[in-house]
């Protein structure tokens, strides 16, 4: 449930590497820092519209068009066809990957995003990895950081895995979809092809092909004068 291969399409990345030697899906946040400073060659292929602040060490690949107000502090390495929107802020450590929507005041860090991957408004992605297609309805916050003190922990079937870091977002597997305003606690490992409603707090493992869904009862009332 939790190998990388579970997960992830490794084919779809130009970073696999990045999981080599994980026993879990998540060690790889451990490694995104060294991994972008032994890979990235600083480069700028994008279109601009508008005026964006890249910092200079970031790597944009051809087709990619960002858009007027993003902030790109870097490091980061950004695949070819992309969609930086409008606002968008890419803190430190983060790759994306081609094909990607990263949207309207987004903000991004230590994080990984594979090809064909979508967050297209409003969302906080940190710590976090996002699969081949995977999709972030508008309003989406992965918490990365618990409350209390420690590492986060991850339990399934019965058994608590410490994986090890303090901060540790979501792992979004294949074609995971999370609907609109919906909140990931920490921790959260959401399997291939699984969908979380709307509004939702979710907290754990979500295996795939499953449905977390909010059943919040609506009262409807008639209107007086």
């Amino acid at each position: 449930m939790f190998k990388p291969a579970d997960l992830f399409d490794l084919s779809q990345t130009d970073h696999a590497a990045l999981f080599e030697g994980c026993e879990h899906a998540w060690d790889a946040l451990k490694k995104i820092k060294a991994y972008i400073a032994a890979h990235l060659r600083p480069a700028l292929h994008h279109e601009c519209v508008g005026r964006a602040w890249i910092g200079e060490q970031v790597f944009i690949g051809a087709g990619t068009v960002v858009e007027d107000g993003v902030m790109i502090k870097g490091p980061a390495i950004i695949g070819k066809n992309c969609q930086i929107r409008h606002n968008a802020y890419l803190r430190e450590d983060v790759i994306i990957g081609d094909g990607c929507v990263v949207g309207n005041a987004c903000e991004f860090k230590n994080a990984l995003l594979f090809n064909s991957a979508q967050v297209p408004h409003f969302s906080y992605v940190g710590d976090s990895i996002l699969g081949y297609k995977a999709h972030l309805g508008a309003g989406v916050k992965i918490s990365n950081l618990k409350l209390t003190p420690g590492n986060i922990s991850v339990e399934w079937q019965k058994q608590v895995i410490d994986t090890g870091l303090r901060k540790f977002g979501a792992m979004i597997g294949d074609r995971g979809e999370v609907g609109c305003n919906a909140v990931l606690n920490p921790g959260t490992v959401i399997g291939r092809d699984a969908l979380i409603y709307p509004n939702t707090n979710w907290r754990g493992v979500l295996a795939g092909h499953h449905i977390a869904k909010n059943r919040a009862g609506v009262e409807v009332a008639v209107r007086r004068a």
